[in-house]
């Protein structure tokens, strides 16, 4: 598979001011041309504190990506102003970062990125299984 043809997977907020800032970040990134985008209001929230049903959902999802295209990158995305999560941003980064560890338990050989869009639709990266940084990085 090309470059061209490459996948990754974002499990993400289904509040649309976030669906394009990922995109275009795992695009840029990741150096994947699609992403396929796992949606459920909060999923920040929902992974850490939300029902085992859901998580298996989501669980499921990323796994139809990951055999079905090929998917090696996957993110998990919080974000400024979500109606189904209202937190600050250091509960969103907790909470991305119990994201991450729960998604690395689902297989191994998998990139794992947190993400946090904020309040200027920047992203920004809390944890990247493949990047050692001490601070968070922003991207516009």
């Amino acid at each position: 598979m090309s470059n061209l043809d490459k996948f990754a997977a974002a499990i993400n907020c289904i509040d649309g001011r976030v669906q394009a800032p990922v995109a275009e970040w795992l695009k840029l990134h990741a150096q994947v041309q699609y992403v396929d985008m796992i949606t459920e209001p909060g999923v920040d929230k929902v992974l850490t504190a939300g029902g085992i049903r859901q998580t298996a959902s989501i669980a499921e999802k990323l796994k139809i990506s990951i055999d079905a295209h090929g998917t090696s990158t996957v993110a998990v995305v919080g974000h400024f102003d979500c109606a189904a999560n209202p937190v600050s941003f250091e509960e969103h980064k907790t909470q991305i970062e119990e994201c991450v560890n729960t998604i690395r338990s689902w297989a191994d050989n998998l990139r794992v990125i947190g993400l946090y869009v904020n309040e200027w639709s920047a992203v920004d990266v809390i944890y990247d299984s493949d990047s050692e940084f001490e601070e968070m990085n922003s991207y516009l």
